[in-house]
């Protein structure tokens, strides 16, 4: 099987071209203030327009109330919703996409009851952020922990160009998801640094 990658944290329409041209499989656009890579939805409704087709366009949002995902999908067509906080599983579904919902891999975080609530996410991205962070810490979990899962596993945490073959070979992930690890800055996005990492994530054994 093929790995999938998602370059999240896009910012500029150059780095989106840039990243569909080295083969990503989905784009990630980031709507939490928190984050350094946070767009709001005019600048994001401009960047999705260089995605094309079969390419996903994935949203991130981290306990926003429902009025402003809404709101933003109002103006942006998403076709995948990811979530980072302290969302359930109910209003994870309510908007009429396909959701991924970010697992906290810290300590004493039961992943499988996670996935059990959310049985029916589109996939579980496993990240070495915080409780309440919003990712792209550039820190790697302990990859020997994670359990059998009900749902598609996403694997992010401190991926590399360097590290993500490694990360393949012993997770087996349905996707890999990267943002500071192919970045020269929060936000601003490595063309060679791209290329190495799916080109990497890719590769066959």
């Amino acid at each position: 099987m093929t790995t999938r990658v998602k370059i999240c944290g896009l910012t500029r329409s150059a780095d989106v071209a840039a990243a569909v041209k080295a083969g990503a499989d989905a784009i990630g656009f980031v709507f939490t203030v928190r984050s350094k890579r946070c767009v709001d939805s005019s600048a994001a409704k401009k960047l999705v327009r260089e995605v094309p087709a079969f390419v996903s366009r994935v949203g991130l949002f981290m306990d926003q109330d429902a009025k402003k995902v809404a709101h933003v999908l109002e103006q942006v067509p998403l076709s995948l919703l990811q979530f980072h906080g302290s969302e359930s599983a109910d209003f994870c579904r309510q908007f009429g996409l396909p959701y991924i919902k970010a697992i906290s891999m810290g300590p004493g975080q039961d992943v499988s009851m996670m996935g059990e609530a959310f049985h029916d996410a589109a996939g579980l991205l496993l990240d070495s952020h915080e409780p309440g962070g919003a990712g792209g810490t550039g820190k790697v979990f302990d990859w020997t922990g994670i359990p059998e899962l009900c749902r598609p596993l996403v694997l992010a945490g401190g991926l590399t160009p360097e590290n993500v073959a490694r990360a393949v070979q012993q997770v087996n992930p349905w996707a890999v998801d990267v943002s500071s690890g192919v970045e020269d800055a929060p936000g601003l996005k490595n063309v060679e640094k791209m290329n190495t990492f799916i080109k990497e994530a890719k590769r066959e054994y």
